[in-house]
């Protein structure tokens, strides 16, 4: 009797010993492979992050911030504080109850058009988008500092999308 429960151990023993060097065996296998996966996740988010910001620097190519010779154009002045600036003289001109004047189109249905959004491309031309809440349009406009400071704008150009989706 004693002869078989020592079998039995032996045998349970060994049954354990190849179930913890399987378990152990396909851990080390999943582990390597986890590690292959996590590596190549890593590799293809350095690709994308490189290929966004391949992608925002050409869209702001032309930025008054990121064009180096707009920049030395206001070589001595805070190029940041003057886009302010800028922006806020052009979203002041919206308070017309006759729509922005830098627009130059009349209100339609009592609806004055007012300027959206604004990119300021270099020293000297804004772009805007404009809506009177039915049509949507783009103006490009040119700007000018004065030597005391003061900023002048003139439109060049308006465009409005007669057939606005919205």
């Amino acid at each position: 009797m004693k002869k078989n429960v020592l079998l039995y151990l032996f045998i349970f023993s060994i049954l354990i010993n190849v179930f913890t060097y399987v378990y152990f065996t396909n851990k080390e296998k999943y582990d390597i492979e986890k590690e292959e996966n996590l590596t190549e996740r890593i590799t293809n988010l350095k690709d994308s992050l490189a290929v966004t910001t391949d992608k925002m620097e050409r869209a702001d190519y032309f930025s008054l911030l990121q064009n180096l010779n707009a920049r030395n154009y206001f070589r001595g002045q805070d190029v940041e504080a003057l886009e302010i600036k800028v922006r806020d003289g052009i979203y002041a001109k919206n308070k017309n109850t006759e729509g922005n004047p830098l627009i130059q189109y009349p209100p339609i249905d009592g609806k004055p058009y007012k300027i959206n959004k604004i990119k300021i491309l270099n020293n000297r031309w804004i772009i805007a988008d404009f809506t009177n809440g039915k049509l949507w349009g783009e103006v490009l406009i040119k700007y000018f500092v004065e030597e005391n400071g003061d900023v002048t704008y003139e439109t060049v150009e308006t465009l409005l999308h007669v057939n606005s989706m919205y």
